[in-house]
């Protein structure tokens, strides 16, 4: 099969384009400056120079490929707090997308959660919501659409600006290891080999409109993330309070204070045979690769 994929050069493509291409598919990633189509040419898969945000260009792209895995996103917006910016270029994308598959059947696999645990709708303020609704919608377009949810923390060697690294980085600034209030908000969490590995087999064996969940672990307290970096960096392990969780951790101090629903896998490793091995969140930060040459 040949499988067009966003965001190809970027954490969680370097472990999902090794699958797919061992798999046997035929892949080509998306990559908009020549750094970017170096990183894919590595990981073994052909380049397409383009952006997303070239939606005549994402079109003529979707046409020549049997699936698309959409992973690009505007991080960098995210992080400065233009998350709406961000969900609006991505919405765009992905409307695209759909114009162009309609009615031809191929896969689509975008990220997101478009039912609750219990299969009633999800209700959030994110802006991605809008855009994994979208994505749930294409099933009716003659679109074979998949969604899967990417936990907040997908953690290995490969991690370098995700959540844990953003921790991190602020601990050695303040010389505290900082959680918000009680730190008992809890993040599912991932190794991003174990994300990496559902992905061919969600384009073999899942159904048009499956929900698909990539999280190894349901949730991790936030305060026990903290103390295993403390621990790590000889720093101490302090309370931020809620009002003051921008002035310590900047625009990150949104994210801190999230508390996230549990991620249960059970019914995707039912439906495809996904046995994620890698190592837990807390297990990896042990590992000290994290805390090496900073």
């Amino acid at each position: 099969m040949r499988v067009l994929v966003t965001g190809a050069s970027g954490h969680i493509a370097s472990a999902v384009v090794p699958e797919l291409i061992k798999a046997g598919h035929e892949v080509t990633g998306l990559a908009r400056s020549e750094t970017s189509a170096a990183a894919v040419r590595a990981l073994g898969a052909e380049v397409r120079r383009g952006d997303t945000s070239d939606l005549d260009g994402i079109r003529a792209a979707a046409g020549l490929a049997d699936a698309v895995v959409h992973l690009a996103f505007n991080h960098d917006a995210m992080r400065t707090g233009d998350m709406a910016g961000a969900a609006a270029l991505d919405m765009a994308t992905v409307q695209a997308f759909g114009d162009a598959l309609a009615g031809t059947g191929k896969t689509f696999i975008g990220i997101g959660l478009a039912s609750a645990p219990d299969g009633g709708p999800v209700v959030s303020a994110n802006p991605r919501s809008a855009v994994s609704g979208e994505i749930a919608g294409f099933a009716g377009r003659g679109i074979r659409s998949l969604l899967v949810a990417i936990p907040p923390v997908v953690h290995s060697t490969r991690d370098s600006h995700g959540f844990v690294p953003t921790m991190i980085r602020t601990a050695r600034a303040a010389g505290v290891s900082g959680y918000v209030g009680d730190g008992a908000n809890r993040w599912p969490a991932a190794h991003t080999l174990d994300v990496g590995s559902l992905y061919p087999l969600a384009l073999a064996k899942a159904p048009a409109g499956s929900q698909l969940i990539a999280a190894t672990e349901e949730g991790i307290a936030v305060r026990d993330i903290a103390e295993v970096i403390g621990r790590h960096l000889g720093l101490p392990v302090v309370s931020v309070p809620a009002e003051k969780a921008t002035e310590h951790f900047g625009p990150f101090g949104m994210i801190m204070t999230l508390g996230l629903p549990p991620m249960s896998n059970a019914s995707t490793r039912q439906l495809l045979g996904w046995e994620p091995g890698h190592p837990g969140l807390i297990a990896d930060l042990d590992e000290g690769h994290y805390f090496a040459g900073q």
